[in-house]
Order: C-alpha cells, then structure tokens, then sequence
C-alpha cells in the first residue's frame, strides 16, 4: 500500500534574507523534495536477475522517471524503442548499446538519447563491478523480443507497480519523489 506524505502547501519564507519580497512567481513550499540514494532500498533482480533499481522520482502524470539503475557484469536489457528523450549519467562499470559497440560508455559519461531512439543495453561480462547509472526517462521503453516482436512496455505505471509490489513483498520501506501532487512517497 502506497501512503503519501503530504504538507498542506503553506507559504515557504516570503522574503529573500535581505528582507526584500520574493516575486510573486515564487512557488510556495514548506520543504525541499529531496531524498537520499542510502535511505532507498535497492530493489534486486527488479527486472530480471542482475537488474536492480532504486527509484527516485515516479511522476506517473508526466510519465516521467529518475532512477538509480544498477547492473550486474553480464546483464542486458532487450532491444527497446524510446519514447521519449532519455538523459543518462553513468556513475560506475562500463556498458555499451550492441549497435553502438565502439561507443563505450564508462564512470563520467553522459549520454542524452532523443525521443525515437532504439538500441540494446549491455553490459560486458568481464566488467570487475557493477555498473551504476542514474537515468532520467520522459515515456516509455517499448521491448521488443529478438524477432522484433512486441515484449512488454516500461514506463512510470510500471515502475511504480513493480516499486510498490516488491517493497510490500520484501517488507522494505521504499521512499522516493511522487509526481502529481508533488510530495514523499512511502511504499511499504
């Protein structure tokens, strides 16, 4: 059961610390919408074996999602249609699109992927480490299978079932940025 945490919406501070009034355009907020990678679960084998995710921000009305996503050497994810743009930051390991194999992409790599992309995520078995990323997805994923026919569809309503099922199953307490109405999310 998801419950979420909110903070009736009050007037934040009304003046800069100079006193001077903040413009009228300011959103007021009681409280910053921050959470932090170690107070997150890491949902294993999420997606597969060796597929993990740590959620941080599912705004299912945007369709929009921010993760940590974590991949054991040797894993893979199917051939997949975008879409939507993806922004991508690897923080950790090494992996690369098959279609792309001399484009690696390593530790401090950004990678900005526009709407209408497609490619197959891999990553290479003689990695020494889990490869670490933090993605940023608006849309889904189309999967396909390797006779390109339709597999399955990864979006936020996904994410946010397979985040809420896992959580209750495992009895693990999983924060992360609810969209909408903007607020903290506990699955539990």
């Amino acid at each position: 059961m998801t419950q979420i945490l909110q903070t009736p919406i009050v007037p934040g501070p009304v003046n800069t610390l100079s006193g001077t009034p903040l413009p009228l355009v300011a959103l007021p907020q009681s409280e910053l919408l921050s959470v932090h990678q170690d107070d997150i679960p890491v949902l294993v084998d999420a997606f597969g074996p060796g597929i993990h995710f740590q959620p941080l921000r599912l705004d299912l009305e945007r369709n929009e999602w921010v993760a940590i996503a974590r991949f054991d050497p040797g894993t893979s994810m199917p051939l997949h249609y975008h879409t939507g743009p993806v922004d991508l930051w690897t923080l950790q390991g090494r992996w690369n699109y098959v279609e792309y194999p001399d484009q690696p992409q390593t530790a401090g790599s950004y990678l900005y992927e526009p709407g209408g992309s497609v490619h197959t995520l891999v990553v290479p078995a003689d990695n020494t480490e889990q490869t670490v990323m933090i993605v940023r997805v608006i849309g889904a994923l189309v999967n396909f299978n390797e006779d390109a026919t339709f597999n399955s569809l990864l979006d936020t309503m996904t994410l946010r079932h397979v985040s809420d099922t896992l959580s209750a199953e495992r009895g693990l307490e999983t924060r992360f940025i609810d969209g909408g109405i903007a607020g903290v999310a506990v699955s539990s």
